[in-house]
């Protein structure tokens, strides 16, 4: 999904008021945070830590952090690529921690990218195909791919987020969009 400059920037006021009103006392607000990145963000950490649960404990994990330390999160920088940098930071402590292959939750992750497609995150009809073809991606190319092209995240806040220059994040971006194009287009010719 495309997201215009202006999308991206009116989502970001939304969360900095979300997250200013959270501060001020307003639980709804935090619950309403919550509502908005769960999904999403359960979606991405599995597409690290492979499992299901350990996701769903790593999501609640991150915002009972973000709750726990509210005063920390500066305003100035995208609330999500804050989120998403803990989540991921935690996930990435999971799997030193693990240390072993965590076997791959296929059919969560297919209902999870049904639900989002079911709530429009993409708009035509090859949206299961794309999916199919994002998970034929290395992994640090769905993660790209899968930021940038899903979530809207500019590559900056991608960069942050997988603790890589922006330059890396890029090419690996380019390279994931390139081998997609090709899957889809193999796809396609049967």
């Amino acid at each position: 999904m495309n997201y215009t400059a202006e999308d991206i920037e009116l989502n970001a006021k939304e969360d900095i008021e979300l997250y200013e009103e959270f501060i001020n006392g307003d639980k709804e607000a935090f619950n309403e945070i919550i509502r908005k990145y769960r999904r999403t963000l359960i979606l991405f950490i599995m597409r690290l830590v492979k499992n299901k649960e350990v996701a769903e404990d790593i999501a609640q994990d991150a915002f009972v952090y973000i709750l726990m330390n509210k005063e920390e999160y500066n305003t100035k920088y995208s609330f999500k690529t804050y989120l998403y940098t803990i989540a991921k930071c935690r996930a990435m402590n999971h799997i030193k921690k693990e240390r072993k292959i965590i076997p791959f939750d296929e059919a969560y992750i297919k209902e999870v990218e049904e639900e989002i497609v079911e709530e429009s995150i993409l708009e035509n009809e090859n949206k299961r195909e794309l999916y199919e073809a994002l998970r034929k991606l290395k992994k640090s190319q769905q993660i790209v791919v899968y930021l940038k092209e899903i979530e809207g995240l500019r590559y900056k806040e991608i960069s942050k987020i997988l603790n890589k220059t922006e330059t890396e994040v890029k090419m690996i971006g380019y390279r994931g969009r390139k081998r997609l194009e090709k899957l889809i287009r193999k796809e396609e010719e049967k």
